[in-house]
């Protein structure tokens, strides 16, 4: 039997924050879908050299509301991302007010949340980069 990865789901409350978040991580919208009898929208993103599908994040928006999501969606575990510039990743996502959980102190690795609490790592493609401030020094903030 052969396996091929398709996607990771997450259910979203605000459709329109979390795209924009995961746009700030470089990811683009591939194909949205509106199903009139489900009541709801599916989006899919990926980064934008990998629009073949293969390593989408699917994004399932309810019309009518979502009161069953779980306050800490870290039952699935997390997406994972590499970047060329841990630090100016971190720096982007931080000038638009997201928290870094877990800094790149390393050079090599970083935690961030979506709007919708999604556990997301960031990896330092190739070498891990030279400790540089602020990160160097900065702490964790909440869990990740």
């Amino acid at each position: 039997m052969s396996l091929k990865y398709l996607h990771t789901m997450v259910r979203v409350k605000d459709l329109d924050a979390s795209i924009a978040f995961y746009k700030l991580l470089g990811l683009v919208e591939r194909k949205r879908t509106d199903h009139e009898g489900g009541r709801f929208t599916l989006v899919f993103l990926c980064p934008p050299d990998q629009a073949d599908g293969h390593a989408d994040v699917e994004l399932t928006y309810n019309w009518d509301g979502d009161d069953a999501l779980p306050s800490d969606s870290r039952h699935f575990g997390h997406l994972a991302y590499t970047c060329e510039n841990i630090y100016d990743l971190c720096q982007t996502l931080m000038d638009n007010g997201v928290t870094i959980n877990r800094p790149p102190r390393d050079g090599h690795m970083a935690f961030v949340r979506s709007p919708d609490n999604v556990s997301i790592e960031l990896l330092q493609e190739g070498d891990r980069l030279a400790p540089a401030e602020p990160w160097a020094s900065m702490e964790n903030t909440g869990h990740w």
